[in-house]
């Protein structure tokens, strides 16, 4: 067996399509979602067998939860090669209603401190072993801050940072810590998106682009090339070339926006 992958979020979208790539390659699962009986009947219909895939059941916003998740793992089959924090949420948010400040906090509940705490489990273990690779699934969202998407653009920046700051941390341990951006993959979190989203790209295609930076071994990678090249345009522009060039756009719906 190539070996062991833990991925959260892992019931649909990239996180469902990184998993089949893994499984093609070899490697055997731990698959954690909210929603354990859609990742069941998935590995049923691709004719996953159980001494290939393990199913966790978890929610990532609840720390004890996926720490929990992450434990069994551990304790079942053994400490993964690589963990992908890929579980996320993206809903849009208007600082001026009340309400939308609890989608901020679960927006970070589950971006950034889910993240940490699925990483938490494995960190002493791959360090003890002296391999091991922690993956944290960002955004090219997290680059500039987009209207209407404060929640989720200051989210993806913290995933960023923080993966960069545990990447130093890591630095002398034989563990890599690895940091994808994604721009717009064709999955449920942007299907209901009502604006253009160049470079679209579906999950199959980013999963496979992903696995490669994981085994070259970079430290950062935004998927696709093309958005790449955006962001790198986003971080130089100026805040009034910025501004003008989104003047307009329509914000991310927010919850219960039609």
């Amino acid at each position: 067996m190539a070996g062991l992958i833990f991925i959260t979020g892992a019931s649909s979208g990239i996180g469902q399509a990184l998993a089949w790539r893994y499984y093609m390659a070899g490697f055997s699962l731990a698959l954690v979602a909210r929603r354990t009986a859609e990742i069941e009947a998935w590995a049923k219909a691709q004719g996953i067998g159980a001494e290939r895939c393990c199913v966790y059941g978890a929610d990532v916003a609840d720390v004890n939860s996926i720490v929990v998740a992450g434990q069994l793992c551990l304790k079942q089959q053994g400490v993964p090669d690589v963990v992908i924090a890929n579980a996320g949420i993206s809903v849009g948010m208007d600082t001026a209603v009340r309400s939308d400040l609890d989608v901020m906090a679960k927006t970070f509940a589950t971006n950034n401190l889910g993240l940490a705490a699925t990483f938490h489990p494995f960190v002493d273990a791959m360090v003890a072993r002296g391999s091991g690779n922690l993956v944290g699934i960002g955004s090219v969202a997290g680059i500039r801050g987009l209207p209407g998407h404060g929640a989720y653009c200051a989210s993806k920046a913290a995933v960023i940072s923080y993966c960069e700051s545990l990447r130093g941390e890591l630095r002398s341990s034989g563990v890599r810590v690895v940091t994808i951006c994604p721009g717009y993959i064709d999955t449920p979190l942007t299907q209901r998106n009502r604006y253009a989203m160049p470079f679209l790209m579906q999950p199959e295609q980013f999963a496979d682009k992903a696995f490669g930076a994981i085994a070259a071994g970079d430290s950062y990678r935004v998927i696709p090339w093309q958005m790449g090249w955006v962001a790198k345009l986003l971080r130089v522009a100026p805040n009034w070339l910025f501004d003008r060039v989104l003047s307009g756009r329509p914000r991310k719906r927010r919850i219960n926006e039609t």
